[in-house]
């Protein structure tokens, strides 16, 4: 039985350009449907209308929109919010903006549960989707958690709802391995206790070939290709451990990679020590970076990368040294944020955005040069950050970053959101400035295969600590 049905759903602009154009989808109860396509092609937006959750200025048309026999597009405004709180659940691609900035992590999970709930049922909603130490993370505030916990947050918060529709948008960005088969085997406990239909929307192939039931695919805000079932999904598999545990395969590149000890280190990190909340977040950090070498940083999610990112840029107080060997003018270290919506002025177009970063960074390019460079078109250029999809604010962050000549570029997870595509173009950008500028590079990625294209060494980070430095030559 078809626990979703939409017919001829239509997403419109006020300008009159259409995000979503004639969709029909049906999702069975218990079943995973996944939503795949390039950046850019409506699939946070067919997302979003499901539960009537769109931003002012997009109407939203179609034949037939029901969740569980309730038409969606008759309801009140009351009926919506009820709708919202017990039978459609979401978990947005950007989890950090998702979460109240001023509310600790056992307000928001205790707030969707019963108000007679004990306080243990907290614990073990967080615990569910992997989250390690849940007393500890349900007492911090949503800065004080990575990425990827937040993730988890939001996920472990769309659960204990028990919703009949669940849609999971890159629900996996922000995860090592082992935290994505946690986070889905808790995905499909519900599917199995409760019949809930989910809707997947992901770029990762691997998580779409073991847990989708089904793929929808999406160009052009239309739906061009659905493959039929083909059986029952496959089993949860725990992959390997990260790359820079097992060593990578020489690349066939011939160029010599830069070396922080033959030519003096650009950056120089020593003894760097975190606390936060009496806990040490990071703990005796020591890495160098030479001009033009990319680092890769991987590691468990929440084992301190964005922390260790957010102290090289000098944007936390820490313990030791973080000494960068450039100019202080203009500003020799530029950041892209593993949450580029948070990190773009939404007052401004990305034409204003860019423009801006030319200036304020001495840079020589043009927006139609910096946009090109990671592989989008001028069409976006007089659109607003919210009109964007997350993958194309992703590149706009990436554009402005590289606008200027920066010594060091700090990358948190720039591909995570990107098509194939889209991430290619990103990384063939990266090794260009690269080779024109002499700019230097930590790139943090779960990916192992980003990494072993991009990084002339890895560095593993757990738990606070560098554990392991692996060369990718």
């Amino acid at each position: 039985m078809s626990l979703l049905r939409a017919r001829g759903l239509t997403l419109v602009r006020a300008d009159g350009r259409s995000l979503v154009e004639g969709v029909d989808l049906d999702i069975d109860e218990g079943q995973t449907l996944a939503v795949v396509g390039p950046s850019g092609a409506g699939k946070s937006s067919l997302a979003w209308a499901l539960g009537r959750m769109l931003p002012r200025g997009v109407r939203l048309q179609a034949r037939l929109l029901e969740v569980d026999e309730v038409d969606v597009l008759r309801l009140s405004r009351g009926g919506v919010r009820r709708f919202r709180r017990h039978d459609f659940a979401v978990v947005p691609q950007d989890p950090l903006r998702a979460l109240n900035p001023t509310s600790r992590i056992a307000a928001h999970v205790a707030d969707v549960m019963p108000p007679d709930a004990p306080r243990d049922a907290v614990f073990a909603c967080l615990a569910e989707v992997g989250l390690a130490e849940p007393e500890q993370i349900a007492r911090r505030f949503p800065r004080e958690i990575s990425g990827g916990q937040a993730q988890r947050v939001l996920l472990a918060m769309a659960l204990a709802r028990r919703p009949r529709l669940l849609v999971l948008d890159e629900p996996t960005s922000g995860l090592d391995g082992r935290a994505r088969i946690d986070a889905f085997a808790a995905v499909r406990r519900l599917q199995q206790s409760h019949g809930t239909a989910v809707m997947l929307i992901s770029h990762d192939q691997d998580v779409v070939a073991d847990h989708a039931d089904r793929v929808a695919k999406l160009e052009d805000g239309r739906v061009v290709e659905v493959p039929k079932p083909s059986g029952p999904a496959r089993p949860l598999r725990v992959r390997a451990e990260p790359a820079c545990d097992r060593g990578y395969a020489a690349r066939r590149d011939v160029r010599t990679p830069p070396s922080a000890d033959a030519g003096g280190a650009l950056v120089e990190v020593s003894a760097l020590r975190v606390v936060r909340g009496g806990r040490s977040v990071l703990d005796g950090i020591s890495l160098r970076i030479a001009p033009g070498e990319i680092v890769g940083l991987t590691g468990p999610s929440g084992s301190g990368k964005t922390t260790l990112a957010r102290a090289i840029t000098g944007l936390i107080d820490h313990d030791g040294a973080v000494l960068v060997r450039a100019p202080d003018r203009p500003p020799p270290v530029q950041m892209v944020w593993q949450s580029p919506a948070s990190s773009l002025n939404p007052r401004r177009t990305v034409r204003q955005t860019l423009r801006r970063a030319v200036t304020l960074l001495n840079g020589g390019r043009t927006v139609s040069e910096l946009l090109e460079m990671v592989g989008l078109g001028e069409d976006i250029a007089d659109g607003m950050p919210h009109e964007l999809s997350g993958g194309q604010q992703q590149r706009v962050a990436l554009a402005r970053a590289f606008a200027g000549r920066a010594a060091l570029v700090v990358c948190d997870e720039p591909t995570s959101s990107l098509d194939s595509h889209a991430r290619d173009a990103v990384l063939s950008a990266i090794a260009e400035l690269r080779t024109s500028t002499g700019t230097a590079c930590l790139f943090i990625s779960h990916d192992q295969e980003v990494l072993r294209r991009v990084a002339d060494r890895v560095v593993h980070l757990r738990e606070g600590r560098l554990v392991d430095t692996v060369s990718t030559w």
